[in-house]
Parts: C-alpha cells; structure tokens; sequence
C-alpha cells in the first residue's frame, strides 16, 4: 500500500513516520531513535537523546550508588529523622515521644536478674521462723517467707517508734484503740496489783490518753525494773474512779486490742464483750508462727514486727502501740475470722 501511494523515498520515509507515531507514541520529555535518511536514501540510525523540559538534549546521567543503610538517615512521615542510635521519634497528637532503644535490654537484663533470685512458690513453709531461712537459703528468701507471713520486711533500719506509729496520721479517736497498764505491787509481798498508769493509743499509734494512778492501797513494791513506776509519779496522780470513768467512755463501742488484756481490765476493775476484744497473746496465728502457746509482747515484736521493745523498763505507751501494730498487721484476717465465728454460731 505504501509503495503505490509513495511517488519517491522521501514521501515513503514520511508515511512510515506517520504511522509510526500513531501506534507507538512518544513519552513526553524522552525521545525515540528516529531513522534519519542521507542524500541517497538510505536509512541511517540516530542517537537517542534526553529532552528536558527546556527543549535541552543531555546524556544520560550514571545511575546513583545506593547509600548505605548505616549512613542513610531515614525520614518518617513526619519530617523528622533517627539518630541511628536504635532511637525513634515518633509524632502523637503534636508530641514527639522517643522510645530509647536499650529499652529491650534493661527488660531483659532485669528477668535476668529475677530468674536468678528464689522464686516465692519455692518459699513454701509457713511453720520454719524467717530467720532460720535466712541463714539456710539467703536473705531474699527470708524476705520472701515473712511477707507470705504477713510479716514486717525491711524494718530494721527504723526506729522503733517509726514501725509502730503512722507518722501525719489522726490523732483522734478511731474505731479500734489499744490499751495497756503498768502495775505496782501491794500486800505483804507486793504479789497483789493494782493499777498505776492507763495508756491508750489510736488505730495508727497515736496516744490518745496517758495517765498514773494514785494508789488505793499502800505500795510494797514499785517493780519499777519492770514497771518504770516510781514513788513521785503516782504520789500526784489521778484519782482512781476519774481514771475509771474515763477510761470505760473511752471504750466503749470500739474495739479493744491489746496484750493479755485480762490483765489490764482486772485491775481497773472494768469489763468489755468479748466479741470486741483483740488480745494478741491469744491470735492462734500468732502463736502459730513463733511457736509459743502464750508468746510475750516482747517476742511477736521481734518475730513478728523486727523491732525490740521491753529492752529495759517498761512503758506503756509503747506497749499498746505494739500491740496495735501488732493487731493492723493481720487486721483484715482477724476481723475476716471472728465475722465468721460469729455468723457460724448464728446459724446454730
């Protein structure tokens, strides 16, 4: 078809250049090779160029190196780029957070150290004192032991005072208050007791009442190597029956803690429901764990609480403050048991 339309080889040249650039045609700023003709007809090859938008023809350029992936600086979405130090920036809501990338470390570093320490479910025995675990096993497994005890842990860098009072606490009177007296002794011996000092603290150790008692009798022994009572402190005490009178106002309705409190309630000649009463030289839990049918105060503090109380005269002050630390120690199980106790006899 072409060679009956063409009348010479220019013409033909043209129609094929025509019809070439309707099947194929060109990208836009890129040219093809076109067949160029010379003087005598034939077809030569041309070489290919790159037009910029200018109408400009440059060589093609050598294709760029990739840069290496540890000098590249990786852009996010928000502009910003990573140090290459394993740290990210993120953008959230205008912030920018970074997420260190030892984070992965210390956490590893940190099960390291756990899984080498002695796991609680190994610290089992309830009835072995946490001191003899320490000696056998190690520290950690002692701490681990009282506090499935219910124990004091980490206590013996502190005063005695701070274990057994909560330091900007109230100092008002609360539900549960404990109670504890120092006795003198009458009669021919001194063998009889009569009351010479009334102490009551609050449920975080406060004192909340500390008085002496004159004596309604004549006194034979002050015991003060034990008491802390001397001649000049009761001499100008208060009256007996006032001690009373305020005393039993102050207990009544509340829970009463203390330490073989029979005691304390004979010689103020006082009575108090015995659903109400939470003496910790009765608590089986407590006799459970340092193994004594009738433990002193002196032990459940140092088995119970590490801290020495009684460690010269006594006072009573302290003494029902160690009680009550004694008592908000297991708080929570002893109310459980005796709320328990009580509906059990309900039912009956």
């Amino acid at each position: 078809l072409l060679k009956q339309k063409a009348n010479s080889p220019k013409e033909s040249l043209s129609t094929c250049q025509t019809y070439a650039k309707k099947k194929h045609p060109l990208k836009a700023g890129n040219s093809q090779e076109v067949p160029a003709v010379n003087g005598n007809g034939h077809v030569v090859k041309a070489k290919s160029t790159n037009k910029m938008d200018n109408g400009s023809a440059k060589d093609n350029p050598p294709l760029a190196k990739p840069k290496s992936k540890k000098v590249a600086m990786d852009k996010n979405l928000n502009g910003t780029k990573s140090d290459g130090k394993g740290c990210k920036e993120k953008k959230k809501n205008g912030n920018i957070l970074k997420e260190n990338g030892d984070i992965k470390h210390k956490r590893r570093k940190a099960e390291e150290r756990a899984e080498q320490q002695p796991k609680e479910a190994e610290i089992w025995f309830d009835d072995v004192d946490p001191k003899d675990i320490e000696a056998a096993i190690g520290p950690e497994a002692a701490k681990i032991a009282r506090r499935n005890l219910g124990l004091e842990t980490g206590q013996s860098n502190q005063s005695v005072e701070q274990v057994l009072v909560k330091e900007k606490a109230s100092e008002g009177l609360t539900r549960a208050v404990a109670m504890d007296c120092e006795m003198v002794g009458v009669g021919p011996k001194g063998e009889d007791s009569i009351v010479a000092r009334v102490s009551i603290v609050n449920q975080f150790g406060k004192c909340i009442y500390d008085k002496y008692v004159k004596p309604t009798e004549e006194v034979t022994d002050y015991r003060t190597a034990v008491s802390g009572i001397r001649p000049e402190n009761i001499n100008t005490g208060e009256d007996f029956r006032t001690v009373q009178k305020e005393v039993a106002d102050i207990l009544n309705g509340r829970i009463l803690v203390g330490h073989a409190l029979r005691n304390d309630l004979k010689v103020l000649f006082l009575d108090h429901p015995q659903k109400k009463i939470r003496d910790t030289q009765k608590y089986k839990p407590f006799r459970q764990r340092v193994k004594n049918a009738r433990p002193s105060l002196k032990l459940l503090c140092e088995r119970l609480l590490n801290v020495q109380v009684q460690t010269s005269e006594h006072c009573s002050i302290q003494d029902a403050q160690a009680a009550m630390r004694l008592y908000t120690l297991e708080k929570k199980k002893w109310e459980a048991a005796v709320k328990n106790k009580s509906n059990n006899k309900n039912c009956k």
